[in-house]
C-alpha cells in the first residue's frame, strides 16, 4: 500500500485537530505546525470537509474542527475522504475483479490485502494515535522483527 502525500497531509492535519478539539484552528496555524504548504493543505481540508470529517467556520476566529470527537475518527476514514478506497486493483475494487487460468484465486488475496489493511487503518483513531496507545493487535505488528525493515 502506498500512502500518499494527500493521505499523509491529511492524517497530519486531523492529528492537529485532534489535539485541539474542540477548538477551532486556522489552515495556517495546521500548515506551521506540520509544516505543510499552506495551499495544498487547504485543498485537503476541503475534502476532509465534504465527507464529513472536519467541519469549517468562517470569519476572523472561524477556522477548521474535527465533527466527531478524536475517539471517533478512525484514520481509514481520513485516507478515504483525500484518496478513495483503501485498496483497488486497476481501479476496481478487489471484490469487482475477475481473473482466468493462473490467476483466478488473485482477487481472493486483494481482498485479504484490503481486509489487512482494514484491521489497521479503520481500527485506530485519531485519540488512539495521538496517545500511542493503539490497538495491541496494531501495536504487535511493530513489534515483528522485519517490520522495521524495508524489502
Amino acid at each position: 500500500m502506498q500512502i500518499s502525500a494527500r493521505g499523509d497531509y491529511a492524517v497530519r492535519a486531523a492529528l492537529s485537530l485532534a489535539q485541539a478539539y474542540p477548538a477551532l484552528m486556522s489552515a495556517q496555524a495546521i500548515a506551521q505546525e506540520q509544516e505543510m504548504p499552506r495551499k495544498f493543505l487547504e485543498a485537503v481540508l476541503a475534502d476532509l470537509r465534504r465527507a464529513g470529517v472536519v467541519r469549517a467556520q468562517r470569519g476572523a476566529e472561524g477556522g477548521y474542527t474535527l465533527s466527531h470527537p478524536p475517539r471517533d475518527v478512525a484514520v481509514g476514514q481520513i485516507i478515504r475522504a483525500v484518496d478513495g478506497p483503501l485498496a483497488g486493483v486497476r481501479g476496481l475494487r478487489p471484490e469487482e475483479t475477475q481473473y482466468t487460468g493462473a490467476a483466478e484465486n488473485l482477487p481472493s488475496l486483494w481482498v485479504a490485502v484490503r481486509a489487512a489493511v482494514r484491521e489497521v487503518l479503520d481500527e485506530v483513531s485519531l485519540a488512539e494515535l495521538l496517545s500511542g496507545k493503539m490497538p495491541a493487535h496494531v501495536r504487535k505488528l511493530t513489534t515483528r522483527p522485519d517490520a522495521w525493515q524495508p524489502r
